[in-house]
């Protein structure tokens, strides 16, 4: 039996790729997310091990989508408080 590869692909349109744009942590939280669900699940069929590895990449991808998520609101609010001022 020959090896498959598997790909996930996805669309991403309009006001999504918008939101991404905007939160540039999102995805890396998101991804935290999927990890802890993935290593609980090996957990529960006692794969331990493989658990606490997906655990700790789970815990990278959420500290890397927080300080994204931190530099992206400072980006967006120094942005947004220029155009207050301008309004005014």
């Amino acid at each position: 039996m020959g090896t498959q590869k598997r790909t996930i692909k996805l669309k991403i349109k309009g006001k999504r790729l918008n939101y991404f744009k905007e939160n540039w942590g999102a995805l890396f939280i998101i991804t935290f997310m999927m990890l802890l669900i993935i290593a609980a699940t090996y957990l529960s069929i006692g794969n331990e091990s493989y658990a606490n590895d997906l655990a700790v990449y789970a815990y990278y991808a959420l500290v890397l989508g927080v300080l994204l998520q931190l530099a992206s609101y400072v980006k967006y609010e120094r942005s947004t408080s220029k155009n207050r001022i301008k309004d005014e």
